[in-house]
């Protein structure tokens, strides 16, 4: 994916949605040439197919930041896994949710994403149209329930600190509280150019210093316990 950090949001996105309706298109012409029986479309290549399409897009915006680098595939698999623990049946739409949940990325300029080091204060009120960007983007799409609340809530804290609506503790959907705690655990834990990553003993305390005013205090200590058994995501 490193041909594509030259290329600009607009063009990325245009590429994403091409992607999609090129591969919608090919499925369509198949079945019209008789070459795939619409009966042979099982729902598991349906979904093979749709996590395909989400995949590419969400890589090819995390390849923007080279920091970044398979960001939104962790923060989905710490997500399903905080969920199973919380007794979440839906386990795949979920992922879904988590995958998506930073795709109003690709609205946010490359000055601003590929910044080596911190932001400034007004390129930070930029950086944080990208909830409210990724929501708007996703809202259309109603084969996945809650489909937009990844994208806008996972950066809401749960003293009501965090942004865009400031809402507090379970106010805050409990897709948003769970992207939330595994996106800020995957950007703690990554190295920057500014600093490095925090080991898992430190990310541990962070945690423990954060439940109750960032993170849902009961979604920190199921974290907190995943880190202490040595849960990993690829």
């Amino acid at each position: 994916m490193a041909f594509l950090q030259g290329i600009d949001s607009t063009t990325l996105l245009v590429c994403g949605v091409a992607l999609v309706l090129i591969l919608i298109i090919c499925i369509t012409a198949a079945v019209l040439n008789g070459k795939i029986k619409k009966a042979q479309l099982r729902e598991a290549e349906y979904k093979k197919i749709t996590l395909q399409c989400i995949t590419a897009v969400v890589n090819s915006i995390d390849s923007r930041d080279p920091y970044s680098k398979n960001h939104s595939v962790r923060v989905a698999e710490y997500s399903v896994e905080i969920a199973r623990r919380l007794g979440f049946t839906d386990l795949e739409n979920l992922y879904y949710i988590a995958l998506l949940h930073d795709i109003g990325k690709i609205g946010i300029s490359d000055d601003i994403l590929k910044r080596a080091g911190r932001l400034l204060p007004d390129e930070y009120q930029l950086m944080k149209q990208h909830t409210e960007l990724g929501s708007k983007m996703l809202s259309g799409i109603t084969a996945i329930p809650d489909i937009a609340s990844g994208a806008k809530y996972h950066h809401e804290h749960y003293d009501g600190t965090g942004y865009n609506e400031g809402l507090r503790g379970n106010a805050i959907p409990l897709v948003g509280r769970i992207i939330g705690i595994a996106d800020a655990l995957d950007a703690m834990t990554s190295a920057r150019s500014y600093r490095r990553g925090l080991n898992r003993a430190e990310a541990i305390n962070e945690l423990k210093r954060c439940s109750g005013t960032q993170f849902d205090p009961d979604i920190a200590n199921i974290m907190i316990q995943m880190l202490k058994e040595g849960f990993t995501v690829a």
